[in-house]
């Protein structure tokens, strides 16, 4: 050890012991705010029932973490409708060749006979 250090420790040794003392006002401020906080959060609190939507958007994170969710869904519903061409096609993966799904098998059969 340099003389400083050695220097240096004896001054945290002497401000470690010298210790200022609190002043009584500020003691006694101190202990009644405490107090008061005490007997406050002592006190049941009522409150109306949350609603099961309430509970729901507070365990998402609140409206920001709703907005965020709604966001990336509509995100990725376009790109599963819209994928862009860099992106692979998933019936391909699945079926070896391309797939074309219908949403509706209409019967279209009536409209002949009407004519």
């Amino acid at each position: 050890m340099t003389e400083d250090d050695t220097r240096l420790d004896q001054l945290f040794a002497q401000a470690r012991q010298d210790r200022p003392a609190l002043p009584d006002d500020l003691a006694v401020r101190i202990l009644t705010d405490a107090e008061a906080v005490r007997l406050d959060l002592a006190k049941p609190k009522r409150s109306a029932p949350r609603s099961v939507f309430r509970r729901m958007v507070e365990g998402i994170g609140g409206w920001q973490g709703l907005s965020g969710l709604a966001a990336a869904s509509v995100a990725g519903l376009w790109i599963g409708f819209a994928a862009p061409d860099f992106l692979p096609d998933a019936a391909t993966y699945l079926y070896g060749s391309e797939a074309t799904f219908a949403l509706a098998d209409l019967d279209t059969s009536f409209l002949e006979d009407a004519e």
